[in-house]
Parts: structure tokens; C-alpha cells; sequence
């Protein structure tokens, strides 16, 4: 079994190492798109999973990366929502169950990795739904062209 949970990994995108045997890519999706730019998108995860409800046995990673989508304001059909998916307007409650469900599976002494990017939903509002405060990320990450900023957390799971 791998010791690396992403169980929304898409398109593998932040990985230098696409097939690393280490972690286990999982998505709810499992499909493929062109982009406006003519660059084939593929997202085919080594399992099909739901990040909301995880089918595995508490404490069963050493460490889950999660890199939920973060975009509210784009069309379904627009390649960023094909690249990245979409956040629904009341996500809330959704990305309460991902992390839960994550730290769930996430042995004692693991680490979680959470990636952001502030462009709909402040990194405030998301930690104040997580309710939890990761020990150490990005506080003041520079912007990029269109001015939104990417953080990267992390979390520790105490014994």
C-alpha cells in the first residue's frame, strides 16, 4: 500500500515525479480534455475516489495532500473548471467532510499538505471552516499575473 494519500490529484500538475510510486492518485474523475490552447489534459487517477468519503481504514497514511478546487466564479465548461474543477457556492460543508475525511486517514505523527489559492474564498475563511490551524505554510505568498495568491499549508497530526 502507498504511505501518500492525494485523492484529488487531477492532472497531477504541482508533481515532479507524475507516477511516483509512493502516493496513491485518486480523483472523482477519470477523463481526458483539450484545452483552448490545444494541450491534452488527462486526468486518470490510480483509483476513483471521493474525497468526501474516503474508502479506507483510519490511520492508514503517513501523509494526504490535498488540492481542492478553489474557483467558484468560472463556467463549468472553462478549462480552468476542466483542469482544476469547481467549487460549489455552498462549499462549506464540503470542504469540512475532504479535510475531516483526510485527517481521518492521516496516521498520528503524519502531515497533511494543503494547497490554496485565495482567488473566490479568502486562506481566512477557508481556515475558519477548517477549524484547525496548520503549523507552518505560505502567510504572504507573491500574487501571480492575475493577482491571486497560492498558499501551500501544513498540517501535523498529533499522537
Amino acid at each position: 500500500m502507498q504511505k501518500i494519500l492525494d485523492p484529488m490529484s487531477g492532472a497531477r500538475m504541482f508533481y515532479f515525479d507524475k507516477n511516483n510510486k509512493s502516493v496513491l492518485f485518486g480523483d472523482i474523475r477519470d477523463e481526458e480534455h483539450w484545452t483552448r490552447q490545444y494541450k491534452k489534459l488527462e486526468i486518470h487517477p490510480d483509483q476513483l475516489m471521493d474525497a468526501r468519503k474516503l474508502d479506507f481504514p483510519d490511520n492508514s497514511f503517513y501523509m494526504v495532500v490535498l488540492d481542492p478546487p478553489h474557483l467558484i466564479n468560472c463556467g463549468k465548461n472553462s478549462d480552468m473548471a476542466k483542469s482544476y474543477g469547481v467549487l460549489e457556492k455552498a462549499w462549506h460543508a464540503d470542504m469540512k467532510k475532504i479535510f475531516n475525511e483526510a485527517w481521518r486517514v492521516l496516521k498520528p505523527n503524519g502531515t497533511l499538505i494543503f494547497k490554496w489559492a485565495d482567488k473566490d474564498v479568502s486562506l481566512a475563511e477557508l481556515l475558519y471552516v477548517l477549524e484547525r490551524e496548520p503549523v507552518f505554510g505560505d502567510k504572504k505568498p507573491a500574487a501571480n499575473k492575475a493577482g491571486t495568491n497560492r498558499f501551500f499549508l501544513v498540517f501535523f497530526k498529533d499522537e
